[in-house]
């Protein structure tokens, strides 16, 4: 009943509260990116969702586009701008996912939306993942977000697809709440986010 009806009421709700709250926050922000971006502020991304469905997410630009010498994309730890540094330590970034959860394809709390191009490198067991709408944050981002393995986030995405309830979702918030303020598990040792998954060997 809390998975197939409630869950997705709630997060409509929510999300236009919290997008209401924040607007102020989401405005500055915008303005800030959009002068240090040079008039690109917002970044599009197509995106697998629930039951692996591609839709369009909606972040904030924080990476400008340098290229090298052989026209590759910088590493992402380059590419990061101070502003960006800023937002997505503080997480503003994901803010204006909240347009994704009251359109329905994302949800407030699932296993983070990934690239496209990882479907065909997920296990069986790791497609199960996608069983549930994504989420702006989940299980695997509060039990160490960027700074844990890939095996490790996709064991706590299917545990939290197994398990999902109201209970769950408000510690999952909670401990999102918590995570922000002591700005935990932003990025992966080496990266600026986390390394590009490549499939499980073996």
């Amino acid at each position: 009943m809390y998975k197939k009806y409630i869950k997705r009421l709630l997060d409509f709700i929510a999300s236009l509260i919290l997008l209401v709250i924040f607007s102020p926050v989401i405005i500055i922000c915008f303005i800030l990116l959009l002068i240090v971006n040079k008039g690109d502020a917002l970044f599009f991304q197509v995106r697998p969702g629930y039951q692996s469905t591609p839709f369009t997410i909606l972040k904030f630009k924080t990476m400008h586009d340098g290229r090298d010498i052989n026209g590759s994309l910088l590493p992402d730890e380059v590419r990061l701008t101070r502003i960006g540094k800023i937002v997505r330590g503080l997480s503003i970034d994901e803010l204006l996912q909240l347009v994704n959860v009251i359109k329905g394809d994302m949800s407030l709390v699932g296993p983070r939306p990934l690239l496209t191009q990882y479907l065909t490198r997920y296990t069986p067991e790791q497609t199960r993942r996608h069983n549930v709408r994504p989420g702006i944050t989940g299980w695997a981002q509060v039990n160490g977000r960027n700074a844990i393995s890939w095996e490790d986030k996709f064991k706590l995405d299917v545990e939290y697809v197994e398990k999902v309830s109201f209970s769950l979702d408000l510690k999952i918030l909670w401990m999102t709440f918590l995570n922000v303020v002591q700005r935990k598990g932003i990025s992966a040792d080496g990266h600026a986010t986390m390394e590009e998954f490549r499939g499980i060997e073996g």
